[in-house]
């Protein structure tokens, strides 16, 4: 059994041969200090800064650690603006930041050198004039958001050594990428009807997009949204509108993967997310990624104990022990253990790994892995 089988057979609770080492990539910033030491070259490291995860260049890297695959090996479809808001410097500041307004219609800080979120300070879409001016056009489904020439060139499941997925995109993130947190919480009182109408207009392009793709023929190992609307206290939209609003077009869009053979569905949501888990499973999405450790503990052990075999988990590594020592790693691994003999589980290091992380640290936690099979 090749990676790929080994990690359907897993999250489907089936016999495996092995255990897949599985990935989710690195900040930039940590492929530029891991050049510089010498253990990739510069070329690795541009590709994967450029081309990202899955790129010529993270292959490359994934290798000479010991990874098999990176999870987020999806194709998308094109199913956010088009044509793209144009970002625009609106102002340039004494100290050399810019107020910039994103792709996003967001208005932000940008600092130079600073290496975070950029620092958010408004939004382009101030009300129902502004969403019909530059937002809803950009959202309309056409032909063209479905690039059958890609989804034709995806190799036959037989033929692929790692599992391939259906990237469908965000069901409420990109709104919040849009308004900002304070302002998505503001909406929803000040203009409810705005606000569905925002709900509405993405997750219905999200589907037809989704049902377009699917209409070709192509077939996926499994299907995977984006969303990060959770931080380390919780949520940051609230649990009953999520459930209310965006569970529906959930359930919506899983069926439609399960109606074309796909029995896996993972959701990319950073930070504490326990009570919008429910209401995932409840809609179909039965696998959580990446688990973040974070300060919060988040382990799908709990998760188990609590909703049964019907959660799967891609995740739950904490990376900080990267930048430790060996004896951190083979804890780390320890731990991991018990949490991989529960099946439907495939550990990864919980998010990007940072530029702390030792290159030979993370190629030992690779090895002691492979070495549970």
């Amino acid at each position: 059994m090749n990676s790929r089988e080994n990690a359907l057979a897993i999250l489907n609770y089936e016999k495996h041969t092995a255990l897949p080492v599985v990935s989710f990539g690195y900040w930039p910033e940590t492929t530029e200090k891991w050049c510089k030491e010498g253990y990739i070259t510069k070329e690795e490291s541009d590709s994967y800064i450029h081309e990202g995860d899955n790129s010529v260049g993270d292959q490359s890297i994934m290798k000479k650690l010991g990874f098999d695959f990176n999870w987020n090996s999806c194709i998308p479809g094109k199913n956010l603006f088009d044509p793209p808001i144009p970002g625009v410097v609106l102002e340039e500041k004494e100290d050399g930041s810019q107020i910039i307004r994103d792709g996003f219609g967001l208005i932000c800080r940008v600092r130079p050198g600073t290496v975070s979120i950029p620092e958010h300070i408004g939004t382009a879409l101030t009300g129902r004039e502004a969403w019909e001016e530059l937002y809803l056009p950009r959202l309309q489904m056409h032909a063209d958001r479905v690039n059958r020439e890609v989804f034709a060139a995806l190799p036959a499941p037989a033929d692929r050594s790692y599992p391939i997925g259906f990237h469908a995109g965000s069901l409420i993130g990109q709104m919040r990428n849009m308004l900002g947190v304070e302002e998505l919480s503001y909406l929803y009182v000040d203009d409810e009807e705005l606000y569905v109408e925002i709900v509405d207009t993405i997750c219905g392009l999200g589907y037809e997009v989704a049902k377009g793709v699917m209409e070709t023929g192509v077939t996926f190992d499994y299907a995977h949204f984006w969303e990060d609307i959770c931080y380390k206290n919780g949520p940051l939209v609230s649990p009953a509108v999520f459930e209310e609003l965006i569970g529906p077009w959930y359930k919506k869009m899983t069926d439609l993967f399960t109606a074309h053979g796909i029995k896996i569905v993972s959701v990319d949501c950073d930070g504490w997310i326990d009570s919008l888990v429910p209401i995932w499973l409840e809609n179909g999405v039965n696998t959580m990624f990446p688990i973040e450790v974070g300060t919060w503990g988040g382990n799908i052990g709990d998760w188990r104990a609590k909703y049964g075999p019907q959660i799967r988990g891609v995740g739950g590594m904490n990376k900080n022990v990267f930048s430790r020592d060996k004896k951190a790693v083979e804890e780390e691994i320890e731990r991991l253990k018990k949490l991989i003999d529960l099946g439907g589980y495939l550990p990864c290091p919980d998010h990007r790994i940072a530029p702390d992380a030792k290159f030979e640290l993370v190629a030992y936690y690779c090895e002691l892995l492979r070495k549970l099979s």
